[in-house]
């Protein structure tokens, strides 16, 4: 039973991440977490699947569109994020150690997540100017940032990566989304490699992804055919509106942590 409600979840989180570049981790995290089927550790997974998964999809849908992609932002900001993929998953087995309890490292990854979720919100809502960076360094550390991120607060991304990429490098929304899209791939590929290298995978209950996996093949597919026919004001719109849906949920589930 469980195994179809996450079904239903990741195709449609993964579809709406999809289209607003935001991975659907931002809403499978915290709808997991509120279900409360499983661990922290094993829901962190399980998302970082589901989204891998997704971006892959996504990424080889839009190349085969016919999207064009810068690749040099693409590697640089790639690479960072792979770095920070892995010390972010390294940062979040340390939360576990220090805190000995699951609740006190979910409250972190909640009060993170609300922050960074009001960024991106007043970001995109007040068209604040970005800064046009250019050089290799900004595109790596870029995404650093945003691969650390996405590793530790378990949500694949999020909605730092679109508004972060438009404030240093001036793009507008649609591009900032097939990016983020990237970058996404390359964080949590770099999170999963290091969970095979450390706890391995005998933590989890792997029958779950015999439903992870179709779900985020799925919503990639959904996801990318709607981004192609949505303008940029109503990607800006699905972006928001996902911001306050997730803004609420994580409110929620750290309410009942109190």
């Amino acid at each position: 039973m469980i195994g179809f409600i996450y079904f239903i979840v990741i195709v449609l989180a993964n579809t709406v991440g999809a289209v607003s570049g935001m991975g659907g981790g931002v809403l499978i995290k915290p709808i997991f977490d509120f279900i409360g089927a499983h661990s922290v550790a094993a829901i962190s997974f399980y998302s970082a699947v589901a989204v891998f998964t997704m971006s892959l999809v996504s990424t080889a849908r839009q190349l085969a569109s016919g999207h064009k992609i810068n690749w040099q932002i693409v590697l640089w900001v790639s690479g960072g994020a792979i770095l920070g993929g892995i010390l972010g998953n390294v940062a979040f087995d340390q939360l576990l150690l220090f805190f000995q309890n699951e609740d006190h490292v979910q409250m972190v990854q909640i009060f993170l997540t609300v922050v960074t979720l009001l960024f991106a919100f007043f970001y995109t809502k007040y068209d604040w100017p970005g800064f046009q960076l250019k050089n290799n360094f900004w595109y790596c550390f870029c995404g650093l940032v945003l691969g650390f991120l996405a590793s530790l607060l378990g949500i694949g991304g999020g909605p730092i990566n679109v508004s972060l990429l438009m404030l240093m490098f001036a793009l507008p929304i649609k591009e900032a989304t097939v990016y983020s899209i990237c970058t996404i791939f390359f964080s949590q590929l770099a999170k999963i490699v290091t969970i095979a290298g450390t706890t391995g995978f005998g933590l989890y209950d792997l029958k779950i992804l015999w439903f992870v996996i179709p779900a985020a093949i799925v919503g990639g597919l959904l996801g990318a055919k709607v981004s192609t026919v949505l303008s940029p004001q109503k990607v800006t719109l699905v972006f928001q509106t996902v911001i306050l849906l997730v803004l609420t949920i994580n409110l929620y589930n750290g309410y009942q942590l109190l």
